[in-house]
């Protein structure tokens, strides 16, 4: 996956939980599910995102970066 493919990723991730978001009387049980999953895969695609420009910035492969488990993601916030 290319850098402007993960921004793409990112660009629609983020209008769908904008529009979730903005949802007047409350989300269904669903839509809060829906809006965690965002929330994680959106912290996936930009620690991806950085791992591949770091990559490329110290000469490495950048297309050697992987997704990270939603776990180790998330866990970078404690």
């Amino acid at each position: 996956m290319e850098n402007e493919e993960i921004l793409d990723d990112i660009g629609a991730l983020v209008e769908e939980e904008r529009t979730l978001r903005q949802r007047t009387g409350g989300l269904l049980p669903e839509e809060r599910t829906r809006l965690s999953e965002l929330e994680v895969r959106l912290d996936q695609c930009w620690d991806l995102l950085r791992q591949r420009r770091a990559k490329s910035e110290f000469g490495e492969d950048p297309s050697t970066a992987t997704v990270r488990p939603a776990s180790e993601v998330e866990s970078y916030r404690n």
